[in-house]
């Protein structure tokens, strides 16, 4: 059965569902209303609810629940995720796993409260001090939202690490119909938790190496397990791109508005289609080169000023031209904009 939920609140419903017994975090538009949810419900599902004095205090209670072997979320926007950073990369560091939500807005500093993905960035490069990665999911739809913090929990117990959930203001306030999964019972079993001595050997869970042997032991480790999830879970979705001599690569919101774009292409002619990565890291590169092998022009469309551009053209390593469409500060690329904008390089093009 379907019912209509905010993208806020689905989230919030499907960590209930996928296990989550703990959150912790601070208000900020606009992902509050998860936090609301999570209020109102978490405790009858026999969970812990608790607002924090502030967003570094609410990354830390994270650490203490996951190091305790808790299903552990939080979430927040913009300025609230860089104020966590520090306590991500313990985190990180640490082998702990939970889940963050980042429902984006724009920047930089307070900017606005309107939707950006101006945090790709900071997502995908680890945001926090030294040589981490996380693995970072870009739902496109309120379903998909569900859908994703189900596996973005089994992910963090899989690989003991911190997974981001990256949406954006649009996602989070809009409706959609969803089909929710029946609740799931936390399973996982967690042999390294700190959840009291119960006559067997301590367990310590730590961040600092002092003997520089140990620290470039506990890095490799880091860098061996990101590598496995290089070649294991990397995640997109394609449309249209048999024939594609125009290709969109677009993610969350702005993939919706490249789908549209796709369709209206077609109908006079163009053959276009669209590349999305589900997983901005690990960025799916090696499918996204193999979706261009017909393509004349790439066309990356982003809420942000070129950020995953980056990304797009390592991929391609020259192979065909990259470009750029985005639009800043709150504002949504429409799907008359991508027309324009393609049909512009197509003209450019035939010249």
């Amino acid at each position: 059965m379907q019912v209509m939920l905010k993208g806020n609140e689905a989230l919030a419903e499907a960590a209930i569902r996928a296990g989550c017994r703990y959150y912790f975090g601070y208000p900020i538009t606009p992902q509050t209303e998860l936090m609301e949810y999570l209020a109102r419900c978490l405790p009858d599902a026999g969970g812990t609810f608790l607002q924090a004095e502030s967003e570094v205090a609410a990354v830390n209670m994270v650490y203490g629940a996951a190091g305790a072997g808790g299903r552990v979320l939080t979430s927040s926007s913009g300025p609230g995720i860089s104020l966590k950073q520090e306590g991500i990369s313990f985190l990180a560091s640490a082998e702990l796993p939970c889940v963050i939500v980042n429902v984006m807005r724009g920047g930089p500093a307070l900017g606005s409260i309107q939707p950006s993905q101006g945090d790709y960035f900071q997502a995908t490069r680890g945001g926090g001090h030294g040589d981490y990665r996380l693995p970072v999911l870009a739902p496109a739809s309120v379903q998909e939202m569900v859908d994703l913090m189900f596996h973005s929990f089994d992910l963090a117990d899989r690989y003991r690490t911190p997974v981001l959930v990256l949406t954006d203001g649009v996602m989070g306030q809009m409706m959609e119909p969803v089909c929710l999964p029946e609740k799931k019972a936390d399973e996982s079993v967690r042999p390294w938790a700190t959840d009291g001595c119960k006559g067997r050997q301590r367990r310590v869970i730590k961040t600092l190496y002092l003997d520089p042997q140990e620290s470039e032991s506990h890095n490799l480790h880091l860098q061996a397990k990101y590598e496995q999830l290089k070649s294991r879970e990397t995640r997109w979705e394609t449309y249209r791109i048999e024939d594609a001599q125009v290709l969109i690569v677009a993610f969350g919101i702005c993939a919706r508005v490249g789908r549209t774009a796709v369709d209206n292409l077609r109908e006079k002619g163009l053959p276009a289609g669209l590349f999305r990565p589900i997983t901005l890291w690990p960025f799916p590169a090696e499918a996204l080169r193999k979706a261009a092998r017909r393509a004349q022009t790439v066309l990356v469309v982003e809420m942000s000023t070129g950020q995953m551009v980056e990304d797009v053209r390592l991929a391609m390593n020259g192979a065909v031209p990259v470009e750029y469409y985005g639009r800043v500060g709150g504002s949504v690329p429409s799907v008359e904009e991508l027309l324009a904008q393609i049909e512009q390089h197509a003209a450019a093009g035939v010249a």
